[in-house]
């Protein structure tokens, strides 16, 4: 048997050839498809494993499940991954690990390394994640700090879990709130600043306007990651400026990113869907598909057609397009690139614009799949400070910004704090909180669990090499045997969160794995005179501190070897 084994896997295959031998008709028969369902039971004694497959067959085989479990253990194939199993209530079966089997993972971690847990669910095909997806009129806020986590963390699991991911990154460098911005840095080149009378009601107010008008007056040259322009220092060059502070603001977000550790493949901007003419060509798709009509001097799209509760209107009586026409024609271009698969994490205020985008989409008749693309939406962000909630940040004006929250707490906490939750439930970022070095912080709680399985093999100061090779039979206290079945679903919770598009699930995963282990460290003695119990225990340290290594690689967050 080989040393790493997924036994939900393993055991799904095992039913599988169970199921042939017991329900041949059932197993082939294409257009029935049988799932068989491997779950963790909830209490230790009921197994490792239990699965209910004997009670989904009861009704097309007609026979009592509990029959039919005992006629499906007998046809199981051999296993010595399997101590035993037992048939529980209606009709379950419960399985018991080996230890021996369990014990092997602890090798199969070391051996695996960095590796450990990635899987192949998505087999190497093409998702294309676009998050952030920020206009450049200010820095960065909290909000797109929790969508930068959240949306990066994804990259990662999906990653893990054997996707092809594209990171991308789409935003306006035209319209009505870029326009703000021009005349905001206009103003302020003129000397005119927020507090004057004349200050426009919808300008931007927060001190990094005058930054940007400082650099154009200077005639600075500007680098973003896909900007690059030099400022003119000609205040009435409303383009010019226009130009410069998109990248100037451009400029800061991507430093603001790099700070956070998130880095982008590709960025779209909206304007160039309606420079290249790919805005006109779906809204003439549209048209010609007959699922739009002319009403009161306006394009309507009918998507009531498609699910909607009411149909939307396209172009205005003023021949403008509402917001939803270039995201239709975005998505199209996506899909064009060959993303069969799309994810987009955004702020829950996006929740109404969802039904429309997949209805046009639908409309298009380009082949496009029913709820496509698939959504990620994160709810807002309450910061709190000595138990009161922080608003303003000087340099934004408004609101507390990204950066902020990097340069108090540092970027392992923001990352950790920010993804930690499920992206639909609200979250209270504590400041004191992911600043304490308590066990209360689940950030310094992980991450001095590693230190100390370093500090233990550190003290150890043997070989690590030689630990793939030790002799893990003596792991079979309580606090062991509870580890290394974490350690085995490691793996599982790296599917768990692909699956089910919730980073969070790996936070989880690491708070739990690190109280184990802390309760494991408390309760026993590593550097034993027994030269076999000593090399499996330190064995198992260096297991966990891997997985733990390779957890937080996916959350972003470092894993130190001091505190």
């Amino acid at each position: 048997m080989s040393a790493v084994l997924n036994f939900k896997s393993h055991l799904s295959e095992l039913f599988a050839q169970a199921l042939r031998e017991v329900a041949p008709e059932i197993a082939n028969d294409g257009a029935a498809q049988t799932e068989i369902l491997i779950e963790r039971p909830k209490l230790a004694a009921h197994g490792d494993y239990a699965c209910n497959l004997a009670m989904q067959l009861a009704r097309p085989l007609r026979k009592p499940p509990r029959e039919i479990a005992q006629a499906l253990i007998a046809a199981l194939p051999v296993s010595d991954a399997i101590e035993k199993m037992e048939i529980a209530g209606a009709g379950f079966i419960n399985v018991f690990i080996a230890t021996a089997a369990k014990q092997r993972v602890v090798s199969g971690v070391l051996q695996a390394g960095a590796g450990y847990g990635h899987i192949h669910l998505g087999a190497g095909r093409k998702v294309q994640v676009e998050f952030v997806s920020a206009n450049p009129t200010g820095p960065l806020h909290v909000g797109h700090g929790r969508g930068a986590a959240v949306g990066d963390c994804l990259c990662n699991v999906l990653h893990a879990a054997g996707w092809n991911v594209t990171r991308e990154f789409y935003y306006n460098d035209a319209g009505a709130q870029i326009d703000n911005l021009m005349r905001s840095v206009q103003l302020r080149c003129l000397g005119i600043t927020p507090d004057d009378p004349s200050w426009p009601e919808a300008g931007y107010r927060g001190d990094y306007i005058a930054d940007v008008a400082r650099a154009y007056l200077a005639k600075e040259t500007v680098e973003a990651d896909d900007q690059h322009v030099q400022g003119s220092g000609d205040v009435a060059d409303a383009e010019a400026i226009r130009h410069f502070a998109v990248a100037y603001l451009r400029r800061e977000q991507d430093i603001d990113l790099r700070a956070f550790g998130v880095n982008f493949d590709v960025f779209s901007l909206e304007s160039a869907l309606y420079s290249d003419g790919k805005v006109e060509e779906a809204v003439d798709k549209l048209i010609a598909s007959g699922h739009t009509y002319e009403q009161d001097d306006a394009l309507w799209l009918r998507t009531t057609d498609f699910g909607d509760d009411k149909d939307r209107v396209m172009r205005k009586s003023d021949g403008g397009y509402t917001y939803f026409v270039p995201d239709v024609a975005y998505h199209l271009d996506k899909w064009r690139r060959g993303f069969t698969r799309v994810i987009n994490e955004q702020g829950a205020d996006h929740h109404s614009t969802i039904t429309r985008v997949r209805a046009g989409l639908q409309a298009l008749d380009a082949g496009i799949p029913q709820g496509w693309p698939d959504y990620v939406l994160h709810q807002m962000v309450t910061v709190l400070r000595n138990g009161e909630e922080v608003k303003i940040s000087k340099r934004a004006g408004s609101y507390v910004t990204l950066r902020d929250l990097i340069d108090e707490v540092g970027c392992d906490a923001t990352r950790y704090f920010l993804a930690a939750r499920h992206p639909d439930s609200q979250l209270v970022f504590d400041i004191d909180l992911a600043k304490s070095q308590s066990n209360d912080n689940p950030v310094y709680y992980i991450q001095y669990a590693h230190a100390r399985i370093h500090a233990v093999l550190t003290q150890w100061g043997g070989d690590r090499s030689t630990l793939l090779h030790a002799d893990v039979g003596a792991l079979n206290n309580e606090y062991e045997t509870v580890l290394l079945q974490k350690l085995i679903d490691f793996p599982q919770v790296i599917e768990n969160a692909a699956t089910e598009l919730s980073p969070h699930l790996i936070a989880f995963y690491l708070k739990d794995l690190a109280a184990d282990f802390h309760s494991y460290y408390n309760a026993s003695r590593f550097l034993v005179e027994d030269e076999a119990v000593k090399c499996a225990r330190l064995a198992l340290i260096a297991a966990i501190a891997q997985v733990m290594r390779n957890g937080l690689a996916l959350l972003g967050v470092s894993a130190p070897e001091q505190m």
